[in-house]
């Protein structure tokens, strides 16, 4: 059985091995982003974005994907607080599934996961790649490969939830079936970081109800 790996994702691969299908609206992406106009920031919340934006203006066009992540994604990771009595943050941790007659499999830089010591039932992979030029890779479909993963290894079938970052620029992703939405971009730069954490406050919120389905 032939393994592909999460970083040889692309938009061409995912159709033609997996039979993916890009939606350019999708009623589960809208009502994720309904949700999250109904969320609210606190004043240190404002505060700490407001930091973490300065420093990712000064610093990102220097810094790594480690630095990236440490310093920008991370803390904003850790502002949500996703570690729950339904599930946790991994990072880099692998997983694979057998679909069709491939295995795909990898790392994804962060996930959602149902387990304790081990992800078990993801609900959400975070992908990222800190060149905003000609990259390698894209964050997006090596997201959207790691969803795939996560959609195999659940029982139940909802939706699986992403976010691919290039550099300062989020997006977000929902995958349902064979189908999936990618979300407009996201500028981390400037006042849409207010709205980026309001999709993952939301996104909290969805995953709760999700994973109890599973308790």
């Amino acid at each position: 059985m032939e393994t592909i790996l999460f970083s040889a994702c692309t938009k061409e691969l995912l159709k033609g091995h997996f039979g993916l299908q890009q939606l350019w609206e999708s009623p589960v992406l809208e009502q994720w982003f309904e949700r999250a106009q109904s969320m609210e920031l606190a004043e240190f919340e404002i505060t700490h974005l407001q930091m973490l934006q300065e420093t990712l203006n000064r610093r990102c066009d220097d810094w790594n994907e480690s630095e990236l992540n440490q310093y920008f994604i991370g803390p904003i990771v850790a502002l949500i607080n996703f570690n729950s009595a339904y599930f946790c943050v991994f990072a880099e941790r692998a997983i694979e599934a057998e679909i069709g007659q491939y295995r795909l499999a990898g790392k994804p830089d962060l996930m959602i996961a149902k387990g304790e010591s081990s992800p078990k039932i993801p609900y959400f992979c975070f992908s990222e790649y800190k060149k905003q030029i000609a990259p390698e890779g894209n964050p997006v479909y090596q997201a959207l490969g790691e969803m795939l993963v996560a959609r195999e290894l659940n029982p139940h079938e909802h939706p699986i939830y992403g976010v691919g970052v290039t550099g300062k620029v989020w997006h977000f992703l929902v995958l349902h079936g064979q189908d999936y939405c990618v979300s407009k971009s996201f500028a981390t730069d400037d006042e849409e970081i207010f709205e980026v954490v309001k999709m993952l406050k939301a996104l909290k919120e969805i995953l709760s109800e999700i994973a109890k389905l599973d308790a």
